[in-house]
């Protein structure tokens, strides 16, 4: 029986192994965390967002220049398969008004405990504890709690992530060992991230505020979504899906009416305003709410006198920001291993057997099911290719 070995027990990997054993290898999988899967067990804590139910064209075009290069692999695992698999593991799922599809249960938990079992069901043997320290001649070289391990296998699935949330497992540790393989990296830079605001005092007591009802600009992307303000910035969905124009340094702006049209804001502002203050002029003429309120004093005093001129500032605020937040704190990274590194079966070319799955390669894609649903295309795509790969 052909042996394969998976590095990295995350959705990437447990697919891999879930790919490779059902065509008849001996898996075996290592992880070097105590458990499983602890970044998918995070993003499970508000909700699980597993995939989007969306035509092809407009699911791919939300992975930007990686869309071309990721269309076989979410051809052959996409957005019915990734429901279809999830409701072969008796997880109910159900699609939200926005296209979301959500397990029924609302958190990862009974879905990776199903995962498992049927992993166990299959014969993959997990070794945990034991963390990944490159390659020794043709083997796979571990720190583990009984000391080194080396591990020889006919195929190597790597799924190690790639370099946020360190805490959880994806540190990025792994690409000394690639530059010594002689692999070619992209620099690792964060996405769905937040961004750095440096707040005067009078915004102290919006912060935490959570901001509805909003359009989001940063070069040529826009996102309709919520987001809170916070004592570092600016996170949330909404600021999350602006990662890769403001990681190339696009302005930020904020329009407070996305329902109004320039004019109608305008001609809201020509209202006399009496002997109101400006704060109550704005939440009566507009209905701003206290924290959009703060926003434009924050960023737009002294306002403009003229109501054309004020309503431009509200339908394009710009916001002041001191670049995305630190590449932990972010969701997910751009960079990790080169598409030039690999071949169309994800394999590295620099080391025949060894293939790559998840976020360590270098591809990007904004929250909303996107990341899931590639974590596992690719891990399904890197399996069955090492198993093809074994088996000739």
């Amino acid at each position: 029986m052909p042996s394969a070995l998976v590095i990295g027990a995350g959705p990437a990997g447990l697919m891999a192994a879930e790919v490779l054993a059902k065509a008849g290898l001996s898996v075996t999988m290592a992880d070097q965390k105590p458990s499983v899967a602890r970044k998918f067990l995070m993003a499970g804590k508000s909700g699980l967002n597993l995939t989007k139910n969306e035509k092809d064209a407009a699911f791919l075009a939300a992975y930007g220049d990686s869309a071309n290069w990721l269309a076989p692999m979410i051809a052959q695992f996409g957005v019915a398969e990734v429901m279809a698999w999830t409701e072969d593991l008796d997880q109910q799922i159900f699609t939200g008004s926005t296209g979301r599809v959500f397990p029924k249960a609302m958190k990862a938990s009974p879905l990776l405990r199903a995962w498992l079992q049927r992993l166990d069901g299959l014969g993959v043997d997990r070794k945990l504890r034991w963390r990944w320290t490159g390659f020794r001649d043709d083997s796979a070289a571990f720190d583990t709690p009984e000391g080194p391990q080396s591990v020889a296998a006919d195929v190597v699935v790597l799924a190690l992530g790639g370099a946020s949330w360190s805490k959880l497992g994806s540190d990025g540790a792994w690409s000394d060992a690639m530059k010594g393989e002689g692999v070619d990296l992209v620099d690792f830079a964060p996405s769905n991230s937040g961004v750095s605001v440096g707040w005067s005092d009078h915004m102290q007591r919006h912060l935490g505020s959570p901001v509805k009802n909003i359009e989001l600009r940063a070069g040529t992307l826009r996102s309709r979504g919520e987001i809170v303000l916070s004592k570092t910035g600016i996170e949330g969905g909404g600021i999350y899906a602006l990662s890769a124009a403001l990681r190339d340094g696009a302005a930020l702006s904020m329009d407070l009416m996305p329902d109004l049209s320039e004019a109608a804001v305008a001609g809201r502002l020509a209202k006399p305003r009496g002997k109101m203050s400006v704060g109550t002029y704005l939440r009566k003429a507009l209905k701003l709410d206290p924290a959009k309120i703060g926003l434009l004093n924050e960023f737009s005093r002294p306002f403009p006198a003229q109501a054309a001129e004020f309503a431009g500032v509200i339908k394009a605020l710009p916001i002041a920001t001191h670049g995305l937040r630190p590449i932990d704190e972010a969701i997910s990274t751009t960079g990790g291993i080169a598409r030039s590194a690999v071949d169309g079966k994800l394999m590295l070319k620099a080391k025949p057997g060894v293939f790559v799955a998840g976020e360590m390669l270098d591809w990007d894609a904004p929250t909303g099911g996107y990341l899931i649903t590639a974590c596992l295309a690719t891990g399904a795509w890197a399996g069955q290719a090492a198993a093809d790969y074994a088996k000739r």
